[in-house]
């Protein structure tokens, strides 16, 4: 049995810092979410606001009308993959999961809304706790930290802690360090290369590094989509120091670099 999985991310945005628009009409996002799965991802990640630099927000409607049929349609096509429903909002939420969804995917960690810990209970589903500094309007504006590690750690730590006060199964929880949200290069190269630190919080480790501008500022500009050689480093790294949820855009091109990297790893002495 494989000890990773791969989490496809479907965008149904116009806005999306790699594939905003391409699949914003419900029956783009199926198929491209279809030959994902075809591809080898475990999980879908379905996202309706995009959490880019920048990006303002969106309203409730819009968010459920990108989402919902998409997650309805794959669930009457006979999807086996889990669906995870990438938003900020408990309603969007709680209507994802009703729809067939079973992750929540936070980029907040269950803060956005005063009743997101109390939903995330209720739902009894499995909850992505991810570190941000600052909202996407202003995340990456002046991001600081005393130590970045330790730092996203503790913040972690404390959002398990409330969850499992407010009724969370801690075996429902996956913490995400963060990798581009309210950090600056140097930031995301210390959280990749202490990765391994997280595994402390004894959960499941996600890391969404996937085209991310941080590659770019290290080789060369260019449009997201040409961030594949960045984006399999980073999850390589990430695999070798415990993650084991890599979220990513470049499905195959991962399951074929994590098929490798684990059967190397099965026959080192």
């Amino acid at each position: 049995m494989k000890d990773w999985r791969i989490m496809g991310v479907v965008n149904t945005t116009p806005d999306s810092f790699s594939d905003g628009g391409n699949f914003l009409e419900p029956a783009a996002a199926i198929a491209h979410a279809l030959k994902l799965c075809e591809d080898g991802a475990d999980i879908l990640d379905i996202g309706g606001e995009s959490t880019r630099p920048g990006a303002d927000d969106v309203p409730l409607e819009i968010e459920l009308a990108r989402t919902l049929p998409v997650i309805e349609g794959l669930r009457k096509k006979g999807c086996a993959a889990a669906i995870s429903i990438d938003t900020r909002k408990p309603d969007v939420a709680r209507a994802a999961i009703t729809a067939g969804a079973s992750i929540w995917n936070d980029v907040t960690a269950l803060t956005f809304a005063a009743d997101s810990l109390e939903t995330a209970a209720s739902l009894d589903c499995d909850i992505v706790l991810m570190h941000a500094q600052g909202d996407p309007k202003t995340m990456q504006d002046a991001p600081r930290y005393d130590d970045v590690v330790e730092d996203v750690y503790a913040y972690l730590a404390r959002r398990m802690e409330a969850c499992v006060a407010a009724g969370i199964s801690e075996r429902r929880l996956i913490v995400d360090p963060g990798i581009g949200f309210g950090k600056t290069l140097d930031h995301n190269l210390s959280l990749l290369a202490r990765l391994d630190r997280f595994a402390d919080l004894g959960r499941s480790v996600l890391l969404g590094a996937s085209r991310k501008r941080f590659i770019a500022t290290l080789d060369r500009e260019g449009p997201a989509g040409e961030r594949l050689g960045g984006s399999l480093a980073a999850v390589l790294a990430g695999f070798a120091s415990g993650a084991s949820i890599f979220r990513v855009h470049d499905v195959p091109e991962t399951r074929q670099a994590l098929a490798v990297a684990a059967a190397i790893r099965a026959a080192t002495p």
